[in-house]
């Protein structure tokens, strides 16, 4: 399992493989700073906008692993899951927690707003069903009470919108200091207990 140990690992992988479209019709690079523009303007917090910026980070490891993405949609690769793992030796639960929970947000209001559902990307329509649907009501009870749930319905509404192809997004580079600084909050004993 993949763990970075440095801000500049997390900037190399999407140098490496942000310019890849994956599932969507924008790249990786233009979702994740479009998705971290978006919370920026709703005056989210540091580490929910590093959350943003990072969420799908592990479809990235997935493509720097497997070296390409043949587009088929039927596994569940648990970028999340992934994606949470490979960040917790960098970045505190108010970093990771909402990455880990972003699809689980997705499965939650598709359950509480079923008009949400008909609004979903292809992509994220032929997710959701990978990903086990709808939640039934003892999961939405759930994870209704989970701490992070705000921050993840948060990010969740920012990465359904952060899919446009027509906006000038700000360059990734930009959001460097803020991960530099974001990271630097981490207790240096949950950095240490991490190793």
């Amino acid at each position: 399992m993949r763990q970075f140990a440095s801000v500049e690992e997390v900037v190399a992988l999407y140098t490496r493989w942000g310019n890849d479209n994956y599932d969507e019709d924008i790249t990786q690079l233009s979702h994740a700073v479009q998705c971290a523009s978006l919370a920026q303007a709703s005056g989210a917090s540091d580490e929910l906008v590093v959350a943003a910026l990072l969420h799908d980070i592990g479809h990235l490891i997935d493509l720097d692993t497997s070296g390409t993405h043949d587009g088929s949609l039927d596994t569940d690769l648990k970028h999340e899951a992934v994606g949470a793992q490979a960040l917790a030796k960098l970045f505190s639960a108010a970093v990771t927690a909402p990455v880990a929970l972003h699809v689980e947000a997705k499965r939650w209001r598709c359950a509480a707003d079923p008009a949400y559902c008909d609004a979903l990307s292809a992509a994220s329509t032929a997710s959701l069903l990978l990903q086990g649907g709808p939640m039934n009501l003892d999961e939405r009870a759930r994870f209704e009470m989970h701490p992070q749930f705000r921050a993840a319905t948060q990010l969740r509404a920012w990465d359904d919108t952060g899919k446009s192809d027509d906006t000038v997004d700000p360059p990734f580079e930009g959001f460097v200091p803020l991960l530099h600084r974001v990271a630097g909050l981490r207790p240096l004993d949950e950095r240490a207990g991490s190793r």
